[in-house]
């Protein structure tokens, strides 16, 4: 069994947690949680450890949260640690992890740099066997890669040109956010995306585009995609319905907007009402000769989620992609094909 701690609780790391949980080859050591809010209440509940920084520790015991031991506490005793805190917080715990010696896989919010490589399972998953620090890409990038990398199947992918409509906050976070006005990242052309994607992808030919829309649930992307050679539609969603994590749309289920996705995720009973798999838009697909159009949508709480435990397959040494991908999504009730 691997010994596997998160350290953070919030959006990204309790659906880690929870995904530990549910695997057969790893135990959950414990979280990390540096104040005493509503989710360290909720990981109690639950029965997981809960560890914090010594400094918080009266903190906790003053509300009455019974604690496992300090951070330094978890790390030591965990094989991988998967580190969901803030973005840029998890550059400054990487030093524990060192000089604990242990392995860590860090969010897309930390530079690239962090790890020895960022990491998509359905494109470069051999990449980070045996490495001691992986980072697993944004929500957005995430996407794009699985996207792209499957419709590498079908030829050879030569430019991406993307729109991304971002989300302004998740549906928990209290801040301000655009109400009345759709907010276009000027000021980042490309946007970030591209040069995350350039990451796993490098030598891709990719230019992306960002706009804020005031909207909680997920986020749209609309790709352009140019191949060495002439595509079908049909070939595309053939593709598509064949590959892990990437479910199709069909307009005779009136499932036409985010809401909707999210509601038959709700309809089915899913934790969290998560969308793990790129929820791809079957009518939105369209081909010109070497060129393909698509459009689909991202659920940014979870889509990383099942890329997390992956990795920490690959970092201790599971080499076998197709099997770590068939036992994280039958064990976290990932599909294909139709959502429904």
């Amino acid at each position: 069994m691997i010994r596997v701690s998160v350290n953070g609780y919030g959006t990204i790391g309790k659906r880690v947690a929870s995904a530990i949980l549910a695997q057969p080859d790893m135990k959950l050591l414990g979280v990390a949680k540096t104040t005493p809010n509503y989710e360290a209440f909720t990981a109690s509940k639950l029965g997981i450890n809960l560890y914090v920084p010594e400094s918080s520790i009266k903190e906790f015991e003053e509300v009455g949260l019974k604690i496992a031991g300090t951070v330094e506490d978890m790390v030591r005793n965990s094989d991988v640690v998967v580190d969901a805190t803030p973005n840029g917080v998890g550059a400054q715990y990487k030093q524990l992890y060192q000089l604990s010696k242990r392995k860590a896989v860090f969010q897309g919010g930390e530079k690239s740099n962090v790890a020895d490589v960022s990491f998509s399972a359905l494109c470069n998953y051999s990449e980070a066997l045996n490495k001691d620090y992986v980072r697993v890409v944004s929500c957005n990038t995430t996407a794009l890669l699985r996207t792209i990398c499957s419709l590498g199947k079908v030829s050879k992918v030569q430019k991406v040109r993307g729109t991304i409509v971002r989300r302004a906050a998740d549906p928990k976070e209290v801040k301000e956010i655009p109400i009345s006005s759709l907010v276009p990242n000027t000021a980042r052309v490309p946007s970030h995306h591209a040069k995350d994607v350039n990451t796993v992808l490098k030598d891709l030919d990719i230019v992306t585009m960002a706009i804020i829309a005031p909207t909680t649930l997920m986020h749209m992307h609309l790709l352009n995609v140019t191949f060495s050679t002439k595509v079908s539609r049909e070939d595309i969603l053939e593709v598509f319905k064949n590959t892990p994590r990437i479910i199709l749309i069909r307009s005779k289920t009136k499932v036409n907007s985010t809401a909707e996705i999210l509601e038959v995720a709700r309809d089915l009973g899913r934790p969290r009402n998560d969308i793990q798999e790129v929820a791809v838009f079957e009518d939105s697909v369209y081909t010109s000769g070497n060129e393909a159009f698509v459009m689909y949508a991202v659920h940014q709480e979870s889509i990383v989620v099942p890329e997390n435990i992956d990795a920490i397959r690959a970092m201790t040494g599971f080499n076998d992609v197709d099997t770590s991908i068939k036992i994280t999504n039958s064990t976290l009730g990932i599909r294909g094909g139709y959502i429904i």
